[in-house]
This record gives structure tokens, C-alpha cells and sequence, in this order.
């Protein structure tokens, strides 16, 4: 057998031994076998010293190409040990931190937004529009406009907020600041007349501010729905009829509605609107505090003078106004004892709706 038959047969054998070689320890002692000082080439390759000259050139191209050929397998397969170490030492010491699921409940409307979709929608669909003003309003329209007098409670400051004006363009006779955040949203009532004639059928919701300390039936910060008519011929049954549509479709055909007078500075004649009590269907309980009748809201016809303010005829037309709270519907509606829950951010509560 000739040299180059002897290394092509090292070859062979080389890359036989390296297919079977499982491990990098193995394939070191198979490269020393091979191409180590005392390997298995070194040894033919002494051997090229006895080889004619012109011979040399030829056996020497062939052993070289041996040589790369081996190494570049040792290394290939060195390559795909190493990667097979490491995916098996992964998987050894591999550490499970998976964490246990968590269920995320979808999200939904609060409960006030719900109510005041559901008060919005009766009104709707009796062809009210909706109507909106600012939340940081002028004393002219939360009060003067709405037929407050000056002496009236409801513009000192221990009822209301009011904003600190650092331009100075609205202040009042005494120097204070003349604008402030409105407390109830008939405001919007004053706006919607200066922009348009009758008829009027607007409903006006939005946030209100009071100086009120928190507890079970107050809150400082609430939702006001405010309803007005405007439009020739319009009387208190239009509103008694309007306001028992109103009740019945929220808290149910079997309520029953009652008006009581009352003084409102905006509306005259005035009543407050009280229906029957859920609980006890009127006979009383402690729910009504034996009453039977549960307050809902205030109403009233209004008042010639509020249509003076705003430019409209009150030997023409007449109209009425009402203002009832989301929160005192919600609270009604499905016996929530605590106006506070609606703010306090409890999941447990509020999941229940």
C-alpha cells in the first residue's frame, strides 16, 4: 500500500472514530490518537523521508489535505458536543419560577356610570338632548342667574367652592374671587337658554361640588343629572307625568310617586319627589324610617324671573326643571346604605354590579 492509500485510509478511519465519539473528552483523546506527536499520521508522515524526490511534492499536497481535513471535523464536532453539553446542562439546572396564573376579571362601567347611562337613555328617549357646561363656572350662573339672592346660604363659602381668580377679572362686590366649582349643574340650564329659543327639552348631566364632609348620605364631590322644558303651554302635570315616566322606568312599574312642596330659588311652585319605598312597598320599614316614601329628587316649575335673566318671554312660554343625583338613584335602586363605597375603590363592592 502506498502513503497516500495510507492516509486516505487514516481518513477514513478518523472520521469513523470521530462519528462515535459521544463526549469532549473522548474526542480529545481521538485528535491525540490521530494528529497528537505520537499519532497515528505523525507516524506515516516520517515515513515520506524514504520516498523519491520527485514523489515528495505530491504525498506532501495529500497529507496536508488530510491534516485540514481532520482538524476541521475535530473542530465541527467539537462544535456539536458543546452545544449538546450546554442544552443538557440547561435542562440539569434549570430553575421553575413559573408563577401561578392570575384570572384578570374584564373590565366594566362603575355603577354611577351605569345609572346615569340608564338615566340619560329614558331622557333620550323621550327627546331630550344632552347639554354641558363647564365645572368651574362664574357666581352669575350657579347663582344670580338661577334666582339666588345675595343673602343666600348657599353662596358663602362654607357651602361652596370657590376658585381663587389670579387674573382678576371676575370678582365679586366685596373682592372675593367670583368664580367657583358649581354646585349642582342647573348652570347649564342659564347657558343652554342664552344660546337657544324654545322649545328646550335638555338634559344636563355632570359632576358637582359641595362642601360637604363625607358619610353615609353625603358626598363633597357627586353626579347631578338636571333636567329642563322650555316651550308653550307646558304645566306642572307635563312634570308630575314626566317624572313618574322617569321613576318607573328606573326603579320599576310598581313604584308609586308623591310631590311635596318645597322651596327652590329657581322654580316656582316647588316640590320635592319622593316615591315608594322598595323595601317595604310603602307600609314602612327601617329602610324609609316608617315613612314608606323615600325622597328621590327636587323639581319644580320655573321661576319667571330665572327666564328674565336669559331673554325669554314668560307670558309666552312656561317650563319646568328638576335635579336628582346618580349616586341617591344608585343607593335607592339597589339598597346601598353608604354613598361612600361608590369612592372607595373596593373591588369586592364593586364587582357586585
Amino acid at each position: 500500500m502506498s502513503i497516500v492509500d495510507e492516509l486516505r485510509a487514516l481518513q477514513a478511519e478518523a472520521v469513523a472514530a470521530l462519528g462515535s465519539v459521544s463526549d469532549l473528552g473522548t474526542l480529545e483523546d481521538v485528535r491525540i490518537a490521530f494528529l497528537g506527536k505520537k499519532g497515528s499520521l505523525t507516524a506515516v508522515l516520517r515515513g515520506l523521508g524514504s520516498l523519491p524526490p520527485e514523489e515528495r511534492p505530491a504525498v506532501g499536497k495529500v497529507s496536508n489535505e488530510v491534516r485540514v481535513a481532520l482538524e476541521e471535523a475535530i473542530e465541527s464536532r467539537r462544535g456539536e458536543l458543546a452545544g449538546a453539553a450546554l442544552a443538557d446542562r440547561f435542562v440539569a439546572e434549570a430553575i421553575d419560577v413559573t408563577l401561578p396564573g392570575r384570572h384578570r376579571l374584564p373590565g366594566k362601567q362603575h355603577l354611577i356610570s351605569q345609572t346615569l347611562d340608564d338615566i340619560v337613555q329614558v331622557f333620550l328617549g323621550l327627546g331630550y338632548k344632552i347639554g354641558e357646561g363647564p365645572e368651574v363656572e362664574l357666581d352669575y350662573y350657579n347663582f344670580t342667574a338661577l334666582n339666588h339672592p345675595p343673602e343666600h346660604p348657599a353662596r358663602a363659602a362654607t357651602d361652596t367652592f370657590y376658585v381663587r381668580d389670579l387674573s382678576g377679572d371676575h370678582a365679586a362686590v366685596d373682592g372675593e374671587s367670583d368664580v367657583l366649582l358649581r354646585t349642582h349643574t342647573s348652570p347649564v340650564q342659564v347657558h343652554v337658554m342664552e344660546r337657544q329659543q324654545p322649545p328646550i327639552y335638555v338634559l344636563a348631566p355632570g359632576r358637582v361640588y359641595r362642601r360637604d364632609v363625607a358619610d353615609p348620605s353625603h358626598l363633597p364631590q357627586f353626579t347631578q343629572i338636571e333636567g329642563l322644558v322650555v316651550d308653550e303651554g307646558i304645566t306642572f302635570g307635563d312634570l308630575k307625568g314626566t317624572l313618574e315616566h322617569f321613576v318607573r322606568e328606573i326603579f320599576g312599574p310598581k313604584r308609586r310617586v308623591r310631590l311635596r312642596p318645597h322651596f327652590f330659588p329657581f322654580t316656582e311652585p316647588s316640590a320635592e319627589v319622593d316615591i315608594s319605598c322598595g323595601m317595604c312597598g310603602g307600609s314602612g320599614c327601617r329602610s324609609c324610617s316608617g315613612e314608606g316614601w323615600i325622597e328621590v329628587l327636587g323639581s319644580g316649575m320655573v321661576d319667571p324671573n330665572v327666564f328674565g335673566y336669559v331673554g325669554i318671554d314668560p307670558e309666552r312660554y312656561s317650563g319646568f326643571a328638576f335635579g336628582v343625583g346618580a349616586e341617591r338613584v344608585a343607593a335607592l335602586k339597589y339598597g346601598i346604605p353608604d354613598l361612600r363605597l361608590f369612592v372607595d375603590g373596593d373591588m369586592r363592592f364593586l364587582r357586585q354590579f
